[in-house]
């Protein structure tokens, strides 16, 4: 048996997920906004590698906002369920919920390793400035 308390206790790690996804998100325009503005019309090869990897980032934060609100979502359906005493729906919901926030994580993660990316690519720009 599941209590009302265990979807619960889920909300306050969801909602600073989203916040910070949302965070990363805020940073990632504000860089996209200020590399327009730097560039101008002259775009450099560096930058054009720069811009691939920023799209790809930005629809990677998209998707993981997007399986945090769905995990949240869920979470309160399971809350619903379990308050009606709809034992199954509750546990269903619930499970679904935890493999939303599984992807949305496992996104994070792969965002993270692609923001490296970009940081080795700003470093050979350095590196070549040096030379």
């Amino acid at each position: 048996m599941m209590s009302l308390t265990t979807p619960a206790l889920l909300f306050p790690a969801i909602s600073l997920l989203l916040l910070a996804y949302t965070n990363r998100f805020l940073v990632l325009a504000q860089l996209i906004r200020e590399l327009n503005e730097r560039e101008g019309k002259q775009v450099r090869a560096l930058v054009i590698r720069q811009i691939a990897n920023l799209k790809k980032r930005i629809g990677l934060i998209r998707s993981m906002q997007a399986y945090g609100v769905l995990s949240f979502l869920l979470c309160t359906l399971s809350m619903f369920c379990l308050f009606m005493q709809w034992e199954f729906a509750g546990q269903l919901s619930f499970a679904a919920s935890l493999i939303s926030l599984l992807l949305s994580l496992a996104l994070s993660l792969y965002e993270i390793q692609i923001s490296c990316d970009a940081i080795y690519i700003e470093l050979e720009s350095m590196e070549g400035r040096k030379e």
